[in-house]
């Protein structure tokens, strides 16, 4: 970002607005092409309509990266709602690529490694990269944007060096109609990093829980993305943003893909409140926790591959 302007300063006002009060809202004019976001769906419909035991050839592995199958995962570290079924959706995921000589793969950083890719699917994993890379940039501008609101430039940004990224090909089936009130495609739960930014097909199903407790869908607009903050940046604001409680539930009858992009501190990063954000008469509400830590008790409890042995 270039020197401020009073463009910019309305945009950061808007930001600190719309994520003070509601924790999620519509980015539209973005750097992502039309064209790039068509053949993601569509590669995500292609890996999604492969065999399962295709899919299952490059499961979840240590580093959280492959396929996730249906009904693996539940979010039982939600504070929204206690889970009692898993999520009916499967994934594909993706993360940064380490290389084996990469320092953070030298040092042991957790989650660090290659991602896994499914064989005979032409363009597949191009698409992924340059969609993941594209990702990337537009994600960081959206911190730089938060870090300039929250008066926070050169402070904010370096925790993100590198950054946590995670790119994930969502697939919910149709829900029977009948089914039980608390199974869903995605139950309750806040995002535990920075920023999502999330692609929807025109399906819908996704749902936001307002100010005042009541949840209120979140249409799909046509190649406009849904941004929300997560527990992390929540954290460095002093609970300034939101990190708004949100759910999936698919009773359309009709298969949902959706893309979301995961934009999320170095796990070597310290997460405590930042100075500008702190203030005699706002005091600092969080103490300072390693992302990295955070990180792994969070997959640890909500994933069947990354529990413990003996667990």
């Amino acid at each position: 970002m270039g020197a401020s302007t009073a463009a910019d300063a309305a945009i950061e006002r808007q930001l600190l607005d719309a994520y003070g009060a509601w924790g999620f809202g519509y980015v539209n004019g973005h750097p992502i092409s039309h064209d790039l976001i068509d053949r993601m769906f569509a590669a995500s419909r292609t890996f999604h309509s492969l065999p399962l035991a295709e899919k299952l050839a490059i499961e979840l592995d240590a580093n959280h990266r492959g396929f996730i199958p249906m009904r693996v995962s539940t979010d039982v570290t939600s504070s929204v709602e206690a889970a009692t079924k898993p999520n009916v959706s499967e994934s594909f995921m993706m993360m940064r690529e380490s290389a084996a000589d990469s320092p953070e793969v030298l040092r042991g950083d957790y989650l660090a490694g290659p991602n896994q890719w499914p064989s005979n699917l032409p363009n597949f994993r191009e698409t992924l990269e340059e969609y993941n890379t594209a990702m990337t940039a537009f994600a960081h501008s959206m911190i730089e944007r938060f870090a300039s609101a929250l008066s926070a430039r050169g402070v904010l940004e370096p925790a993100f060096d590198p950054p946590t990224t995670w790119l994930r090909l969502l697939h919910y089936p149709p829900q029977d109609p009948q089914s039980p009130a608390d199974e869903y495609g995605s139950a309750p739960h806040t995002d535990f990093g920075a920023i999502t930014l999330l692609a929807q097909d025109d399906v819908g199903g996704l749902s936001v829980r307002t100010p005042d407790g009541d949840w209120a869908d979140v249409p799909p607009i046509p190649y406009t993305y849904v941004m929300n903050v997560g527990d992390m940046l929540h954290r460095w604001s002093n609970g300034r943003l939101l990190s708004t409680p949100h759910r999936v539930t698919n009773r359309t009858g009709r298969e949902r893909f959706s893309i979301p992009f995961f934009y999320d501190p170095s796990v070597r990063a310290t997460i405590a409140p930042l100075p500008s954000c702190v203030s005699p008469e706002r005091p600092a509400a969080f103490s300072p926790e390693s992302f990295g830590d955070f990180l792994r008790h969070e997959l640890e409890a909500s994933y069947q591959h990354h529990q413990p042995p003996n667990t």
